[in-house]
């Protein structure tokens, strides 16, 4: 890899909580290099519609050799903060780096899009994740994937629609899948919503959640999410806008209050809102061991 990793992660250190659109897309452009140079997975099957919205289109990302038995699956939700994002963007490696990430570790992905705020409001993102699952488990034995291992994973607006599908949001069971990761994801509607001060996500938020604040509690995955039986890892990044970190404490305090004990929380050294996300796969990612020791736990363990 030709890529200075250390001198990277420097740039992103300078970077820090900024969340102006110059900053978020410097992360971006920086992140881009080294995953160019790993390249996608082998074999991508584009565009393959599991719901009747245009929107509603799906990528799979397999070896293109079929294994010697059905193997995991990662089903990875991206972010757009409610109003924007694709599974495949214009000109940078996202998201097939994840397919890659996943293929390079025994696994086939499936990276999708859903539908987009204010068009569809909430809940169709949880609805949009489980009708995805539905499509996993139907089809994706006929690319080598084990539909009984499926792991849904997401970032910021996507890891709160899969927060909300958890929370049973989407009309169907959640215990159709064997684990969860959810990375930079709004738990809380009403306490984001209390203290987001820049105007243009408190919009995006407003047109997915609502303008009304008497339906954001009804409208929170928190008090759901702390009881779920799925298997789930949730992550921060250190240089994470406060919004995330807020949200992550209130996780934290409530699964204690209910349980007794504190959820797997990653705290992501070194990384931003998106680039926790953007340089999956790469050396020394602080996700590295809390993936393995999940994914031990519950798709590997199947193997045995």
């Amino acid at each position: 890899m030709t890529v200075d990793l250390d001198a990277m992660m420097r740039d992103l250190r300078r970077i820090g909580p900024a969340a102006t659109p110059d900053a978020i897309a410097a992360t971006f452009a920086l992140c881009a290099q080294p995953q160019r140079e790993r390249g996608s997975a082998p074999y991508i099957c584009r565009d393959i519609a599991y719901g009747p919205d245009p929107r509603h289109r799906l990528d799979v990302h397999t070896t293109g050799t079929p294994a010697g038995s059905a193997v995991p699956v990662v089903l990875y939700v991206p972010g757009g903060g409610f109003v924007g994002g694709d599974k495949r963007l214009a000109g940078l490696p996202y998201y097939d780096h994840v397919g890659r990430w996943a293929v390079e570790h025994g696994m086939v992905a499936v990276t999708i899009n859903y539908g987009l705020a204010p068009q569809h409001p909430w809940p169709a993102g949880a609805r949009d994740v489980a009708a995805a699952v539905a499509w996993t488990r139907t089809h994706i034995a006929g690319h080598g994937g084990d539909p009984t291992r499926i792991v849904l994973m997401g970032h910021s607006a996507g890891a709160t629609h899969i927060a909300s599908f958890l929370a049973g949001h989407g009309g169907q069971a959640a215990d159709q899948i064997a684990a969860a990761v959810l990375l930079s994801a709004i738990y809380d509607a009403p306490e984001a919503a209390r203290h987001e001060h820049d105007p243009r996500m408190l919009d995006s938020f407003h047109a997915y959640f609502g303008s009304d604040i008497a339906v954001h509690p009804e409208r929170s995955a928190l008090p759901e999410l702390i009881e779920t039986r799925v298997p789930t890892l949730f992550a921060v990044g250190e240089f994470d806008w406060p919004v995330f970190h807020r949200q992550a404490a209130l996780l934290v305090e409530a699964t204690f209050r209910r349980h007794d004990t504190a959820p797997p929380l990653s705290w992501l050294a070194g990384h931003t809102h998106f680039s926790g996300c953007l340089l999956l796969g790469l050396p020394h990612h602080p996700l590295d061991v809390p993936l393995h020791t999940l994914f031990a736990r519950t798709i590997h363990q199947r193997e045995a």
